[in-house]
């Protein structure tokens, strides 16, 4: 198994993953360990934005909006 070196850690961060491992009955080191493996463990789906907005605002009736009709595109211009 590998092993790991975490330095710089801020002093609080370190107070409260000693609370929270105390929490669970598990050493500091095992608790770091659950952490990482609840974390990184399975790739999550990727979120889809569009679909959380929708299905907030469907509550309220969603929004019909009048659209533009499309003109053609323009002739971009030249440079020469």
């Amino acid at each position: 198994m590998a092993s790991i070196t975490i330095r710089n850690l801020d002093d609080g961060i370190k107070q409260r993953l000693r609370v929270r491992a105390a929490e669970h009955g598990r050493s500091m080191e095992e608790e770091a360990r659950e952490i990482l493996r609840e974390v990184v463990a399975e790739p999550r789906q990727p979120v889809n934005l569009a679909a959380m907005i929708r299905s907030r605002v469907a509550a309220y009736g969603g929004a019909d909006l009048s659209l533009p009709p499309r003109e053609a595109i323009r002739t971009p211009p030249r440079f020469d």
